[in-house]
Order: structure tokens, then sequence, then C-alpha cells
């Protein structure tokens, strides 16, 4: 049993689906963004951030280009750590628990634990592309 598993944690196509599974909601979010530019405008406006579009923009590139970056296993580093900081930004900006009260405060926590996952996931995925890079 213990070399089955080997043998699918060693596969490319396991480490691909994790991958995929990891930059999910940033390609998501990147390709509805922009699709839809104006309503990736206003998210930004809402946020209090100025300009608006070009908030947007940069953010549609950070998703899309470091998604692309960790699925090919290219500059994965790099895209990783622009994800993990892009992720951790968000949180003072958008998931600031702290200032609210009740089942709010509660949810954006739970964004908040969320996003602090994702940001461990990236440094794993760079971690592993650097080993194997290296092997």
């Amino acid at each position: 049993m213990a070399a089955v598993v080997s043998t699918i944690l060693r596969s490319s196509i396991t480490a691909f689906i994790g991958r995929l599974l990891l930059v999910f909601m940033f390609l998501g979010s990147g390709i509805s963004k922009a699709l839809d530019f104006t309503a990736a405008q206003a998210e930004m406006a809402h946020f209090g951030l100025h300009p608006p579009a070009v908030f947007a923009v940069l953010t549609i590139i950070t998703q899309l280009a470091g998604s692309v970056l960790i699925l090919l296993n290219r500059a994965t580093w790099l895209a990783a750590g622009a994800l993990a900081v892009f992720t951790a930004l968000t949180i003072p900006i958008v998931h600031h628990f702290w200032t609210m009260q009740g089942d709010e405060a509660q949810i954006e926590f739970y964004f908040f634990v969320e996003h602090l996952a994702v940001i461990g996931g990236m440094i794993l995925v760079a971690c592993l592309a650097e080993r194997t890079r290296a092997a």
C-alpha cells in the first residue's frame, strides 16, 4: 500500500492537480474580473483602492499570471510569492475582522484563517518546485 501511495504522490499528474486546486480561486477571480472589468473596478472602489482601474488591472495580472506560472511550474517561487503577498494584503483591506462585530466579524475571521492556509500552500508549492528543480 505504501508503494502505491508513494507512486501517486510522485506523479506529475498529482502535482499538477494539486497546483490547479491551489490556484483555482485565483484563476476564477482573475477571469471573472477580466470578463467584467466594470464590476472589478467597482469592487476596488468599494474597498477604497484608487484609482480603481489600476488596482483592477494589477489584481487581474497578479491572479492570472501567478496562477499560470504555478500551473506550468515555472518561476514558481515568484508566482507563489506574489499570490501570497496579494493574499496577505487582502486581510487588512477586505477581511479586517478586528474592526467588526458579531456574525460579520466571525465570517471575516474565517476568511482570515483560510487566507493563512492559502499562504501556507503557496510556501509549500514554492518549496516543492525548488526541490524538484534541484533534483
